[in-house]
């Protein structure tokens, strides 16, 4: 546990970063957006404030300086400065600034139950939720709560997840540890996995940095589940269906396929928060009204989103790409959408500016890939005739499959599909598939053709709008498509894809995506709204405004900070005290049992052979622990095959400890590793035994010359 004074720290360090960090966000969206009110603008914010903790981060680990103190400084200076230039976040852009600004929000004012975000008082001061708003502000209370308790259990047990503690731990105390996010991080060799996009781990090593702990990490998704529920609000907020969007993105965002991101490091739900923001972003950066298109037009952009506009959405999506491969294909959908979708004459600045964005918020670990394999995407090793450079080596883990590939087969879909959709999505799965398609389809077919045709001599009117809408349906299609297409979505044994149900998670933000905009469809918008007006005559309510000034939210937020800090110093007491003391969570008894021992080991070094490694890392995250293997061309990295390759790869990394192990007792195969009888030696002494995990406490270099026949 953290004694009181080294807790604040922690806590005031990540403070000042938090606030910083939102400082200057604030200052640039206010530049970039300063037509954005309310919610879109505090999503815009949040998405601006995360690459404002990104980017130091990665700058500094690039060179192995990613350490607290020049961390917290370079946030800091990046925000001031950004306050400064920026006119102080009073939210007028500088001269010449117009053309990156956003447009006026319009045709908003509540029909019944729009929400709370069009009408507002001389202050600008939001009136009453409507009937419609309050039922949707309750369902989504109750998601977050069922997520919160979700995460409870984890403050008691340690994080148990497999992804946590095969990669997403791994990874975030390496950055933690070693200060350098450009060099790869090699862990078990599955999937080619140190290639993949950290930006998720990158925010749970900056909890790492201020605490010296991860007690941070089991509450950061329950963050980015608030922020989902932010991005379906402003979904259906250009529609006025802003409570409907919420309430039925909440009950996606409650799927089973989606709980095990509660209390873990799992990274969909962090991707699914940037795409969601980046569609809601863009359904709010598009003018309205006829004077609003017109005010469009003589921003000198054709009354579709500013290039401001235009550098935060791509942003977003960057972020998510950056953050989880299957979020790729939907951020180049709606990167060359954005292009389409502009007028002639438009067209190229409409797709250098979201892609220049979209590669800053991600583009740093497939650089990273490209340095170190000549590849940014290495599990493609060719494209037709031409081979690329890649790792020659297989992908290890689960043999793949995808649901693609069962398409037409029949018995796998009801031995194992139909079943994995039950347990993923809940009984009513029929209904929510349907739903969820039906909003991405209604809201893609909205368009009219103005994806196809707009530019051309004669536009639609409401052709941009109409385009958004379309675009966002695309953007989900190309989402369930990623997940449909890729080779971890059904994996294992041919004809028995054990791997499926987990996989759902990959499903899941096409799902959310689809639910939100479902209301907003032109099809079913007139029908929510006339529900809206019908529950607003039901139940009336005044339109009485709230004092809502700054004054007011600043104070709040300074009395939920202080709140926050109390009750988490008892909370990280607990959470420290019962981390990994019992564990149970692998199918590997004596694997457990190194688990529990390795709790209380203190700056160490860890060999092992086993998948699973983040416990070994300790309470204080100062173990160093490394899978035994050795590095091959373009970024790869494989398990040494010989007890003499074993014995010099130990000695050379200096090793206290050996962890010996399979992942799990399987029939028919020896109880441990060969690994173990390669260690067994003089040199070793076993002080952990239990089938199939042999930890081994090294006392001397093994001589390499004489390993067992």
């Amino acid at each position: 546990m953290l004694g009181p004074g080294r807790y604040l720290l922690g806590a005031a360090e990540l403070l000042l970063l938090a606030g910083f960090a939102w400082l200057g966000a604030a200052a640039l969206r206010a530049w970039l957006l300063p037509r954005f009110q309310g919610a879109p603008a505090h999503l815009a914010t949040a998405v601006l404030a995360s690459a404002l903790l990104l980017w130091p981060a990665q700058l500094l680990g690039s060179v192995g300086l990613l350490k607290p103190a020049p961390y917290l400084a370079l946030v800091i200076v990046a925000s001031v400065a950004l306050r400064y230039w920026l006119g102080r976040g009073t939210g007028a852009p500088p001269a010449g600034g117009a053309a990156w600004g956003d447009h006026p929000r319009g045709g908003e004012a509540p029909a019944g139950g729009g929400g709370t975000h069009a009408v507002t008082g001389p202050a600008g001061c939001p009136p009453h939720p409507s009937p419609a708003t309050a039922i949707a502000l309750i369902i989504a209370a109750i998601a977050l709560l069922r997520f919160a308790l979700e995460t409870k259990t984890k403050l008691g047990t340690g994080m148990t997840g497999f992804d946590t503690t095969w990669y997403h731990g791994p990874f975030a105390a390496g950055f933690f540890q070693s200060g350098d996010t450009w060099d790869l991080h090699f862990i078990a060799p599955q999937f080619l996995a140190w290639f993949y996009p950290a930006n998720a781990e990158l925010f749970h090593a900056t909890g790492m940095l201020a605490f010296g702990r991860d007690l941070l990490s089991p509450l950061l998704n329950l963050g980015w589940f608030a922020g989902c529920l932010l991005a379906c609000w402003c979904i259906g907020r250009p529609y006025r269906v802003a409570p409907w969007s919420l309430a039925l993105g909440a009950v996606a965002l409650s799927l089973p396929g989606f709980a095990d991101q509660a209390g873990e490091m799992r990274n969909d739900i962090v991707g699914a928060f940037f795409l969601l923001a980046a569609v809601a972003v863009a359904l709010n950066a598009w003018p309205g009204r006829r004077d609003e298109q017109r005010a469009g037009e003589r921003e000198g952009f054709g009354g579709g989103p500013s290039l401001g506009a235009l550098a935060v959405i791509g942003l977003a999506a960057g972020l998510a790409a950056g953050t989880k491969l299957n979020f790729l294909l939907p951020t180049a959908v709606l990167v060359v959408g954005l292009a389409v979708l502009a007028p002639k004459g438009r067209r190229w600045p409409a797709l250098w500016a979201p892609t220049l964005a979209a590669l800053a918020g991600g583009g740093y670990w497939y650089l990273r890939n490209l340095a170190h394999s000549g590849n940014p995407l290495p599990w493609v090793d060719g494209l037709g005739p031409v081979s690329l450079p890649a790792p020659d080596q297989a992908l290890g883990g689960r043999e793949a499959h995808s649901v693609l590939g069962y398409l037409t087969d029949g018995a796998v879909w009801s031995d194992w599909l139909v079943p994995g959709l039950e347990d993923g999505l809940g009984a009513l799965w029929p209904l929510v598939l349907l739903a969820a398609a039906a909003g991405l389809l209604l809201a893609t077919a909205s368009s009219r053709g103005s994806l196809l045709a707009h530019g051309a001599k004669k536009e639609p009117r409401d052709g941009w709008r109409g385009g958004a809408l379309g675009l966002a349906g695309l953007i989900g299609v190309a989402a369930a498509l990623a997940w449909a297409v890729a080779p971890t979505s059904a994996s294992g044994p041919e004809g028995m894809p054990r791997g499926f149900e987990s996989g759902l998670r990959y499903f899941v933000p096409a799902l959310v995506l689809g639910l939100a905009l479902l209301p907003a469809a032109p099809p079913l918008r007139s029908r929510f709204l006339h529900l809206s007006a019908s529950m607003s005559q039901l139940f009336p309510h005044t339109g009485e405004r709230r004092d809502n000034k700054l004054g007011w939210r600043v104070v709040a937020a300074v009395g939920v900070a202080l709140i926050a800090i109390g009750v988490g110093y008892p909370v990280q007491r607990h959470y420290l005290d019962h981390r990994y003391t019992d564990p149970t969570f692998t199918d590997a008894p004596g694997l457990n049992a190194a688990f529990a021992r390795a709790r209380d080991v203190e700056d160490s070094r860890i060999a092992t052979t086993s998948t699973r490694q983040y416990p070994l890392f300790g309470t204080d995250l100062s173990n160093r622990v490394e899978f035994v293997g050795e590095p091959r061309p373009h970024g790869g990295f494989v398990p040494p095959t010989t007890c003499r390759r074993w014995r010099e790869l130990l000695n050379h990394g200096n090793y206290d400890y050996v962890v010996t192990t399979r992942d799990r007792l399987e029939p028919n195969k020896p109880p441990y590793p060969p690994a173990t009888a390669w260690t067994r030696s003089p040199a070793a002494k076993p002080i952990l035994e239990q089938p199939p995990t042999v930890v081994f406490r090294l006392e001397e270099p093994l001589d390499p010359t004489s390993c067992p026949s």
